[in-house]
């Protein structure tokens, strides 16, 4: 039996997919290269953004656009925070603030503290030189 392919996925979408979270990966590594910032301020400085955009309504339509390719990289992260507080606010008020961004993003946090744990017990990392 063979599969035809053209119609199990769309080949714009996934260039749309490739495109926008290769140029956010070109965002970070421009960031990484030509600034002394470290991996871990820029990380939150992409989660604030994705955060921020997310909050203002701005980030659903790089979503809409792009799906996993705007969903995904760390800006994704910040913006799936922030949609989940606005949720959590919706439902049950000042708290929900709190705990609806964690809700939404549980999952992501989970799997970033094991790969990073299992990331620490593989590698040995070291220092950026200033």
């Amino acid at each position: 039996m063979d599969i035809d392919w053209s119609n199990v996925f769309e080949w714009t979408t996934l260039l749309k997919c490739f495109v926008t979270s290769g140029l956010i990966c070109v965002i970070g590594q421009i960031l990484i290269d030509k600034t002394k910032l470290t991996p871990a301020k820029i990380l939150v400085i992409f989660v604030t953004t994705g955060a921020i955009l997310g909050g203002l309504g701005i980030y659903q339509y790089l979503v809409d656009f792009a799906g996993s390719g705007a969903t995904v990289p760390l800006t994704g992260f910040g913006y799936n925070l922030a949609k989940g507080a606005i949720e959590g606010v919706q439902q049950y008020g000042l708290v929900g603030a709190f705990t609806g961004g964690v809700k939404a993003a549980a999952g992501g946090i989970a799997a970033a503290v094991f790969f990073g744990y299992l990331a620490a017990l593989i590698s040995k990392p070291k220092m950026k030189k200033q």
